[in-house]
């Protein structure tokens, strides 16, 4: 990054007021306290979840349900919420959820050396919860993609302080519980972090087997799970569905020419993600779009894939505002968040049916946009450290990087 009174650096990483912090938890407070009078359930993709669990305590299979999509490990985690009260999920779930959310929020930003009382610690969730729906949609539903919200910007910020058995530690419970940050394994693979990443697959993998074997079905995930996710026969899914692959057949395209579409764009995504960490430029932004690029491009190929699954990439994305040279700072990534702008009705996509068409533009845009941001070659930005200027009575932040001995 660079100092400057004509950049927005310097701005961003100083400490925030007090009034933007009180417009911070006001907008937090709506949106938990909607949702907790909204859901008396706690959200619905929880209520799969722990419904799952209780079936389970009472000596039936989880898997009877087609919609619980989880590792067997998923399953005992979630038996603590089927041992609670209904009235207690209700009044717990949200402020969780949102909780995860916030905490991932601020792994983001310790990962590129922002200030957790700067700016844009304030407007970025701000920002985050009251301009972007699919942050409240998340709170409603109460989706377990929130662990993979928190545990990525966690795990990348252990490995850039070197601590990668940890990181990898980290991303395996995550896919332990939902196993949708598996493609983070092969940035493992790219950095040659061979012992971190056997942790990554050692956690999920042991919890899932001990689990398994106290089920009355162990194989249901492979038998039943997996083959109904392999085939997307699920039509109410399906309709929520962003992937191009559930997209484009809704538009007219042969289902199978749409897969390989999307497989295609997949295998693009990671070749490029694989250039963005040969750069090898110091810097957090290293880690967080290789990372970044990495899930959207599995987001383009997986089924399902839902609106709220660019929430676990975005929080990375956002917090690298600061640096020169970051894809926050250009149009494009700003254009794919148009479509989520909150009360904004695009003409024939009213129904809640349609959403998925505008889900689908922005996951495209954003991933097309990393790859772009990935391979194009630009000049090495000093991505060293930036000290905002010191103002009277102010204290300045530093933004440190990876190169720094104390990051």
């Amino acid at each position: 990054m660079r100092k400057g009174k004509s950049d927005i650096s310097g701005w961003l990483v100083r400490r925030a007021r007090r009034q933007l912090w009180v417009v911070l938890v006001a907008v937090l407070g709506a949106v938990t306290a909607h949702v907790t009078r909204s859901t008396p359930d706690g959200g619905m993709d929880n209520a799969i979840v722990v419904q799952a669990a209780r079936t389970w305590l009472a000596g039936g299979s989880p898997y009877d349900d087609p919609h619980f999509l989880y590792l067997p490990s998923a399953l005992l985690a979630a038996v603590p919420q089927a041992l609670l009260p209904q009235d207690a999920l209700r009044f717990l779930v949200p402020p969780a959820v949102t909780g995860c959310l916030a905490a991932g929020w601020a792994c983001a930003l310790r990962l590129h050396g922002v200030p957790l009382r700067s700016r844009l610690a304030a407007l970025g969730l701000t920002g985050l919860a009251a301009g972007f729906s699919p942050f409240a949609h998340l709170v409603l539903l109460a989706n377990w993609t929130v662990t993979a919200a928190l545990a990525l910007p966690l795990g990348l910020l252990l490995a850039g302080r070197g601590r990668w058995l940890a990181a990898g530690a980290v991303i395996g419970a995550a896919v332990a519980l939902k196993p949708l940050l598996a493609p983070v394994a092969l940035l493992f693979v790219f950095a040659r972090r061979r012992r971190a990443l056997g942790v990554l697959v050692l956690v999920p993998t042991g919890a899932s087997a001990v689990s398994a074997l106290l089920l009355p079905d162990p194989a249901g995930f492979l038998t039943r799970t997996l083959p109904f996710l392999l085939r997307g026969d699920d039509t109410f899914v399906r309709l929520y569905e962003a992937s191009p692959a559930a997209v484009l057949p809704r538009l007219g395209v042969p289902e199978p020419l749409a897969e390989a579409l999307a497989v295609l764009a997949c295998a693009a995504g990671v070749i490029c993600a694989y250039r963005r960490w040969r750069r090898a430029d110091p810097g957090p932004l290293r880690l967080a779009e290789t990372a970044a690029t990495l899930m959207l491009s599995a987001f383009l190929v997986s089924r399902p894939s839902y609106d709220h699954y660019v929430l676990v990439v975005l929080p990375l994305l956002l917090a690298g505002l600061p640096y020169v040279g970051s894809v926050a700072r250009g149009p494009w990534f700003w254009l794919a968040l148009v479509p989520q702008i909150p009360g904004l009705t695009w003409p024939f996509l009213e129904p809640g049916r349609r959403r998925a068409f505008k889900d689908a533009v922005t996951l495209c845009t954003l991933a097309v946009t990393m790859m772009c941001h990935c391979v194009r070659a630009r000049p090495f930005q000093g991505a060293a450290a930036f000290v905002a200027p010191r103002r009277e009575g102010e204290a300045a932040g530093k933004v440190r990087t990876s190169s720094d001995p104390a990051f």
